[in-house]
């Protein structure tokens, strides 16, 4: 028996470093994955579909960073009430917006957003919704401004052709 407590713990710990060096790997590949979603690429900015199905745009809301998701299907911009909350953006209307889940209430405030790759908006309306997650949708409020297309999963953008 004592024989049996060398071997087991031996087995044991090459099976550890499998499981380590896997999971090594896999965080690697999860980590450039995420570096090569969003590029610039000459004068264009190029961001690719994200395993989510959805493209992020890394930015930020009044300096705060933030990940926006690209919502095409979005008349204007939205950030969760708790965001607008801790930047201290002060309400100037109440809307009701139509979303996926229906129709809900939300605060319009006024924010500064950059987004990554040299395209902003100063001042632009913005819609708090308690609803929201933790990603602000970029609506079409800031899309509509720029010369973008969509192919084979990469959203391309004409840097420095905002409207």
């Amino acid at each position: 028996m004592n024989n049996d407590l060398p071997r087991t713990f031996k087995l044991v710990t090459v099976w550890l470093l499998l499981g380590l060096m896997v999971f090594l790997g896999i965080q690697w590949w999860l980590h450039r994955a995420d570096q090569t979603r969003f590029q610039q690429v000459g004068d264009a900015i190029e961001i690719r579909r994200s395993a989510d199905g959805h493209y992020h745009w890394p930015g930020r809301v009044n300096g705060r960073a933030v990940d926006f998701l690209v919502d095409t299907g979005a008349t204007g911009t939205a950030i969760s009430a708790a965001l607008a909350g801790e930047l201290g953006l002060e309400a100037i209307d109440t809307v009701k917006s139509s979303t996926a889940g229906g129709v809900v209430t939300g605060q319009v405030v006024r924010a500064d957003v950059e987004l990554q790759g040299g395209v902003s908006a100063q001042r632009l309306r913005v819609v708090a919704l308690h609803a929201l997650g933790a990603n602000p949708l970029l609506g079409m409020d800031v899309l509509g401004r720029l010369h973008w297309q969509q192919r084979d999963g990469v959203l391309r953008i004409e840097a420095g052709a905002m409207r």
